[in-house]
């Protein structure tokens, strides 16, 4: 089943994909206001297993609100629970900084499956898109991660793999890595990423992707043992418009 946004917030999405807009807030932090834990419309992203949880709070930063994540041997994120069409909203853009990188951080295995920031994309179920074998393992994923979306990708800033680089998830072929930062030649650089969903998904899968279903800000220590911050400015989706006119 498709997650959807609820209230105001919901009619408000709807209302913009359907008047065709070029934009989608997705990731307001910057008109928030600084000290509150979890911004409006996002909620905690915590796994079952994990202990421990990394802490998002609200701050300035050159007097812009933006998300700091810190963590400490934990893992956690933040998600905004959203139904967005990648046919119609393609790019995602979004920008980040990161205080440091993760020494032991491996992006093929599973105990070096930390990262200091990433940016998580996930898609609906669809259980018409998938075979009985496909639709067996996905259950069977579930029993040993708890509740995993069928189809996840997500945006890494990893130490030593090379940029560009697409790998499985070390737990799980559910979900792709797009490495878009690796090393520390940008540490304590703000970076604006943007990327195309609807193309990656189709590399990453070998076809078009369902609805997405959710946006999730995570830095991650748990495996590692490390300790990491990371900083998150606004996270917005578009039409591929601009870009067709240049």
């Amino acid at each position: 089943m498709a997650i959807k946004p609820h209230g105001a917030a919901a009619l408000l999405l709807f209302a913009s994909q359907a008047s065709g807009s070029d934009e989608l807030m997705v990731g307001n932090f910057s008109m928030a206001n600084p000290g509150v834990d979890i911004p409006a419309q996002w909620e905690p992203l915590n796994f079952e297993k994990i202990p421990r949880h990394s802490r998002y709070t609200l701050v300035y930063e050159k007097g812009i609100t933006v998300i700091k994540a810190d963590s400490q041997g934990a893992a956690s994120g933040l998600i905004r629970r959203i139904q967005i069409d990648p046919e119609r909203y393609p790019l995602v853009q979004w920008r980040w900084k990161v205080s440091n990188t993760l020494e032991k951080s491996n992006v093929y295995s599973k105990a070096g499956d930390d990262y200091p920031a990433r940016l998580y994309i996930t898609f609906a179920y669809d259980p018409d898109r998938l075979s009985l074998l496909e639709k067996l393992k996905y259950q069977t994923a579930r029993m040993l991660y708890g509740d995993i979306p069928s189809a996840a990708i997500n945006y890494i800033w990893a130490t030593n793999a090379p940029v560009g680089a697409l790998v499985d998830n070390a737990y799980t072929s559910y979900t792709k890595m797009f490495v878009v930062q690796s090393g520390a030649k940008h540490v304590g650089e703000w970076i604006v990423e943007e990327r195309n969903i609807l193309q990656d998904y189709i590399r990453a899968f070998g076809e078009r992707p369902p609805m997405i279903s959710g946006v999730a800000i995570m830095t991650d220590t748990d495996n590692t043992g490390g300790h990491a911050t990371a900083y998150y400015g606004d996270i917005v989706f578009k039409t591929s418009q601009d870009r067709e006119r240049q």
